[in-house]
């Protein structure tokens, strides 16, 4: 499959995944899964800082669709058949721009600088 492929179907996977999140035949740990992959996606803020040199654009490369594979793999392949299908179209005008999903990784960021700075002093 090609980049601009993968990147298509990114661009559906993520919204199927949200919309399988509120489906009742989705399993708790796939929807556990879901939330994860649904805030990590539409956060502005990565875990992995895109400025840093190759690993910064290893979350979008790698992890995201790691996530998104094993939440897909969770998820009974009906329920995301029909959440796929749902979700064509849905980020037509960009993803939805979220502040409040940053939340998470700035926490996680602030904790390792804490640690950082108590390991030093």
């Amino acid at each position: 499959m090609k980049l601009k492929e993968r990147a298509k179907k990114l661009k559906t996977d993520v919204p199927a995944v949200f919309l399988a999140l509120k489906r009742k035949e989705t399993p708790w740990f796939a929807k556990i899964l879901a939330a994860i992959v649904v805030v990590y996606a539409l956060s502005p803020v990565d875990l992995i800082p895109d400025f840093i040199p190759i690993f910064g654009y290893l979350d979008d490369v790698i992890i995201l669709p790691a996530l998104i594979a094993l939440t897909a793999k969770l998820i009974p392949k009906s329920v995301f058949a029909d959440c796929r299908a749902q979700s064509e179209g849905m980020w037509q005008n960009g993803k939805p721009k979220k502040w409040y999903y940053a939340i998470p990784f700035v926490l996680i960021w602030v904790a390792v600088i804490a640690l950082i700075v108590i390991a030093f002093i």
